[in-house]
């Protein structure tokens, strides 16, 4: 599975959302030097999904805030992977 995240670093706090455009941004306490916050994002992704950092890779974006980043090693759908990083409450309330 490949998404596409959008990143925020220096933020001061780890968090996943929905952006208005229902792009998945994180929030990353790392500072975006030497690869730390790249580092963080395998290392929260790793650790919501319950898969070995060796199964999470960033394809294209090391540089940028947008990424595009692998996932193998899970089978996964989209609203399993929201639901994996706690944005299913987010969503429910815009549900009628």
């Amino acid at each position: 599975m490949i998404v596409e995240i959008k990143v925020v670093p220096n933020a001061g706090k780890n968090l996943w959302k929905l952006d208005k455009a229902d792009r998945l941004t994180c929030y990353l306490k790392s500072a975006p030097e030497r690869g730390l916050a790249n580092h963080e994002l395998i290392g929260l992704l790793s650790k919501a999904l319950k898969v070995p950092k060796s199964d999470v890779r960033i394809v294209t974006g090391q540089t940028a805030r947008l990424k595009r980043v692998e996932i193998t090693g899970i089978t996964l759908t989209h609203p399993d992977l929201l639901r994996a990083l706690g944005i299913e409450p987010q969503l429910s309330l815009f549900k009628e």
